[in-house]
């Protein structure tokens, strides 16, 4: 059986180069690198030049930025520890009704604790209001993070724009780039980012590594305390061997930048078209432009996402869908009720996410067994049957 991973949003394999970058600091440079005798001070040194690699891919300094567990951390230790930071100047934060989890949990939390939260509509796309959004600040407001890319429907925000808003308010401007970190520019001064969380393993890195930029000047309150690791804001032992990896996963993005969206796209494209040229009642959910390369989200009518998922699991193909049912809920995804669609729509949604190892055979392979299995699922729904009156 064909074996084909169109699910790059959720997680990437680890390119050999980054697996070979990493295993010499797993049994050779193995030191500590708080420890001050030589085998520590090997490891500091690449940490520091793994945090100066990847700081300049942001037009950061690496002073900059601090390593962490992942994206979801850097979330919760740019949301909470700047509300914390500044709440003798406000308590109100503005994000998005689409935002990850790490990002719409963090804030329920602080809701618990007094602080505000405005989460802003989007349209049909996706996409904030801008308008909106500077209507929605007050003398209360500390915080904004609005993610740079959706993980689920790929639409990419006007982040520049937010930033600018941002500055001329005198509010701090958090945002989520895990998804776009590595398949865009991105450059944090120009964007007049204050905080941003990146992740190694959406990069072909390794999982359980990432990073927050905190620019200079913006204080926040420590989300792990301990020892005085990353400068004393983030106690911990580094993860050097992943540390190492994520450089190298980021040296390789943009070493190879253009070549990989515009495969990302073609491939991207190849299977929209082919899905919305073979398969009815389907709706191609995000902003048709504004959007991560590799992102492709479907709503097919008259079926549900799980038994979607399913049948295509068992002819090889991996995907993901934006319904939650596979979590056990009955709710299908905020991602999808934020931008409109009805609740029988949005139960059968589906991500294929493309990436550096598929291939147009996997596409033109996934389209046709999407469409059989579409057909077979929908014959099985009186909903369908009576729309269509079986035809």
């Amino acid at each position: 059986m064909k074996r084909v991973y169109l699910d790059y949003s959720a997680t990437t394999p680890t390119k050999k180069e980054v697996l070979d970058a990493m295993l010499p600091y797993f049994s050779e440079v193995f030191g500590n690198p708080s420890s001050i005798h030589g085998f520590g001070r090997e490891a500091k040194k690449v940490v520091n030049e793994s945090r100066a690699t990847i700081a300049g891919f942001m037009n950061a300094d690496e002073k900059e930025l601090y390593f962490t567990a992942g994206g979801t951390e850097s979330d919760n230790w740019a949301v909470k520890g700047a509300a914390k930071a500044l709440k003798n100047k406000g308590n109100h934060i503005i994000t998005s009704k689409i935002e990850h989890h790490g990002i719409l949990h963090t804030c329920e939390s602080l809701e618990k604790e007094g602080f505000e939260v405005t989460y802003l509509d989007v349209d049909g796309d996706g996409l904030i209001s801008l308008e909106a959004l500077e209507a929605a600040i007050k003398p209360e407001t500390v915080l904004i993070s609005i993610m740079f890319v959706n993980n689920e429907i790929g639409t990419l925000q006007p982040i520049k724009e937010i930033g600018a808003i941002a500055k001329a308010h005198g509010v701090l401007f958090h945002t989520d780039a895990v998804q776009a970190f590595g398949n865009f520019k991105i450059d944090v001064k120009d964007m007049n980012i204050d905080l941003m969380s990146i992740s190694s393993h959406k990069i072909y890195g390794p999982k359980g590594i990432g990073a927050l930029y905190i620019r200079k000047g913006v204080r926040l309150v420590n989300f792990v305390d301990g020892g005085a690791q990353e400068r004393k804001k983030r106690a911990g032992t580094e993860n050097v061997p992943s540390i190492v990896g994520f450089a190298k996963a980021a040296e390789i993005a943009y070493r190879d930048f253009d070549a990989h969206v515009e495969k990302l796209v073609a491939l991207r494209e190849r299977l929209r078209k082919g899905v919305m040229e073979t398969i009815d009642y389907c709706k191609y959910n995000g902003h048709p432009d504004q959007r991560h390369p590799g992102n492709a989200h479907f709503a097919f009518e008259f079926i549900e996402g799980e038994a979607l998922l399913l049948s295509l699991d068992l002819v090889g193909i991996a995907g993901s869908s934006g319904s939650a049912c596979t979590s056990g809920s009955l709710d299908p995804s905020h991602v999808l009720m934020a931008i409109g669609l009805k609740h029988e729509i949005a139960h059968g949604s589906l991500r294929l996410s493309v990436g550096d190892f598929t291939t147009e055979e996997d596409i033109d392979y996934t389209i046709k067994e999407l469409k059989t299995i579409v057909e077979r699922l929908r014959m099985m729904s009186p909903l369908y049957d009576k729309v269509t009156g079986g035809k």
